[in-house]
């Protein structure tokens, strides 16, 4: 029973009964001026659904009186925009005409039911009848007044379902388009990549300043010396700014999206990389070549990552060791190369999301990257299309 009553106490029930009466506006106030053309409205009501804006007015006023979610939601299903095709147009031209049709039909059954429980309680109090449009009460009988609220509850029913029914329709034929439902996937999986790619850099640039800070402090303990220490925390420290700067910046995007993003490292800015790994002890042999500072800005800041988690490994799994580090720009490509020895026997560890990632960059650019033993070393080789300099 609290499950039939559950309709009627929530206010979206009368709000829709209140649209399904404005749609009988226009056919209203045509009565008053031309009683023998009665069709002229819903001939005016559909050439006014093709209008553009039409569609906006009708969305938004559907929104605040058919859903419970307000006019300014869009979970209610419905759109609140123009016209964008014709397709658009037709379907609410098609709405305008149903939307009157379900008025009229709405007025008549509350005028009908209503007269019907009137008629019911006079026939039983002994007095005359109006002639009710849907069911004539004949002779007058005390026990009519039973009866009386039996059209009162149809009319709660009647304006339930006839509420659900509009607002189906509306979600129908005034929801998105298939074009908007498009751009709105696509908008999605634009959000997603994004974040996917913010949380591979926060690996990249977190995991590198914990490594760094690990393997510092370590060699700093072994090396005992006063000098190597405050050299160890100088490097600490400014690396741990670095990926501070980094993660403020992580969070500003995952916060507020529409605010600019401030600038994210390049290839240019690979000195930085290299400074940090030799102030963690490791020996680094470095050659640029080739005009790395036209490099296009995705290409050169996915590259900038990669050389990151490239020495982050080096650090994590062989310690401060001699790497070599090449940076080339040839031929319309990108080549990255850091080497370094192997320590040991390659284990699973070797092979973890660090390198998962930086394969996964390469593909996402068109490129590719072999990780691995090689000639008795380990090395990360990538190759990437730069598709024309600026």
């Amino acid at each position: 029973m609290h499950r039939f009553l559950r309709p009627l106490t929530r206010s979206v029930t009368y709000t829709r009964w209140l649209h399904l009466f404005i749609g009988v506006i226009v056919w209203g106030m045509w009565l008053f001026v031309d009683t023998e053309r009665p069709y002229v409205p819903v001939v005016l009501l559909g050439l006014l659904g093709l209008i553009p804006a039409v569609r906006l007015a009708e969305g938004l006023q559907a929104r605040l009186l058919l859903s419970p979610h307000g006019y300014a939601e869009s979970a209610s299903g419905i759109a609140a925009e123009s016209s964008a095709t014709w397709a658009d147009r037709w379907r609410t031209a098609l709405w305008m005409e149903i939307r009157l049709a379900l008025g009229l039909l709405t007025g008549y059954l509350t005028a009908g039911l209503l007269g019907l429980s009137v008629d019911l309680a006079m026939a039983a109090a002994g007095g005359g009848t109006g002639g009710g449009e849907l069911v004539d009460v004949p002779g007058h009988h005390w026990w009519y007044a039973l009866l009386v609220p039996l059209p009162i509850v149809a009319l709660l029913a009647v304006v339930v379902g006839l509420g659900e029914l509009i607002t189906a329709i509306a979600r129908r034929l005034l929801g998105p388009s298939a074009a908007a439902l498009l751009a709105a996937l696509e908008e999605r999986t634009e959000q997603l990549l994004e974040r996917n790619r913010i949380a591979r850099e926060l690996h990249d640039s977190i995991g590198h300043a914990l490594t760094v800070a690990v393997v510092q402090a370590g060699a700093a303990r072994a090396a005992g010396s006063a000098e190597f220490t405050d050299r160890a925390l100088n490097a600490i420290e400014e690396t741990g700014r670095a990926a501070l700067e980094d993660l403020e910046r992580v969070l500003l995007v995952l916060r507020e999206s529409g605010q600019p993003v401030s600038r994210r490292p390049t290839l240019t800015d690979a000195d930085r990389l290299l400074e940090s790994a030799r102030a963690s002890g490791a020996t680094v042999d470095s050659a640029v070549t080739g005009p790395v500072e036209q490099v296009p800005g995705p290409v050169s800041r996915e590259g900038y990552r990669i050389v990151q988690e490239s020495l982050t490994n080096v650090l994590r799994h062989a310690g401060p060791v001699t790497t070599r580090v090449r940076i080339a720009v040839t031929d319309g490509r990108l080549e990255l190369e850091v080497t370094n020895p192997l320590p040991g026997p390659v284990t699973s560890a070797a092979r973890g999301s660090g390198l998962r990632g930086i394969r996964e960059r390469a593909a996402l650019l068109g490129g590719k990257a072999d990780t691995g033993p090689y000639n008795g070393e380990w090395r990360v080789h990538v190759g990437l299309p730069l598709d024309g300099l600026r």
